[in-house]
């Protein structure tokens, strides 16, 4: 199996893209820290894993709050001695027209959405770049990439992740660390079903394959980047929408 003997951390694990990559990398073999801000359901997967070819850990990870991210990455150092794989799965907003959002939500979103995918890797560089390999995948959006209505504030963070992982590739890339980035479409996830009756149904006609993503469709791609399948490919985005954007 591609990952066997390695280490692995995803962030909103405990859910819909997330625990579907948690399930996806531990299956190929690595040992996958499921990191999530919701402990009931990172530790109802960890007791529900089974018989997977890796093991699954739970370490609670608060991606809005700075000090949480360092103590975090220490914590998964010291346990386990290296890094080799960090997704970044977690994200939300609020879907709703821009001109009804409550600023206060403001910061918030920028936090989970890009200043926390930022700071997480800042914290493991260090060992991962001492090791001269690892991958880092963050999962961002097809918003991020043509814009989305009702997910404004959302879709600046995600496109400004798209512009920082591209620069971090180049940064990186003499460490033999690969960053890249999943642009999901229409995903069937906890998020996606928070949004209207109708708008669901425009967006369903709108997919070329007249369909919602599954989450594990979308951990397909995540492992693909995740592995050595993927080790000349860095700084590179990937839409994974059905045929909805069809982006150069």
């Amino acid at each position: 199996m591609p990952s066997i003997g390695k280490i692995a951390v995803v962030t909103g694990g405990a859910s819909g893209i997330g625990k579907a990559t948690v399930e996806r990398l531990s299956a190929a073999g690595a040992t996958v820290i499921c990191a999530d801000i919701d402990v009931t359901a990172g530790q109802k997967m960890v007791s529900e894993a089974g018989n997977n070819s890796g093991a699954i850990d739970f370490l609670k990870l608060d991606l809005t709050d700075d000090d949480q991210i360092l103590e975090f990455a220490n914590d998964v150092i010291e346990k386990y001695g290296k890094l080799d794989i960090l997704v970044n799965a977690a994200g939300g907003g609020d879907i709703e027209p821009f001109i009804k959002n409550d600023p206060k939500r403001f910061d918030w979103n920028v936090a989970l959405n890009y200043l926390g995918p930022v700071n997480l890797p800042h914290a493991f560089l260090p060992a991962m770049s001492e090791a001269k390999e690892g991958k880092i995948v963050y999962v961002a959006s097809d918003a991020g990439r043509v814009g989305s209505g009702g997910e404004t504030v959302y879709a600046g963070a995600k496109g400004g992740i798209i512009a920082f992982a591209k620069s971090l590739a180049r940064e990186v890339a003499r460490f033999k660390i690969n960053v890249n980035c999943v642009c999901p479409g229409p995903t069937d996830t906890p998020l996606l079903q928070t949004g209207p009756e109708k708008m669901l149904e425009a967006l369903i006609s709108a997919i070329p394959l007249h369909r919602f993503a599954k989450p594990e469709e979308i951990a397909n791609a995540i492992q693909f980047f995740a592995d050595a399948d993927s080790d000349y490919i860095t700084g590179q985005v990937l839409s994974v929408s059905g045929g909805l954007t069809m982006v150069d």
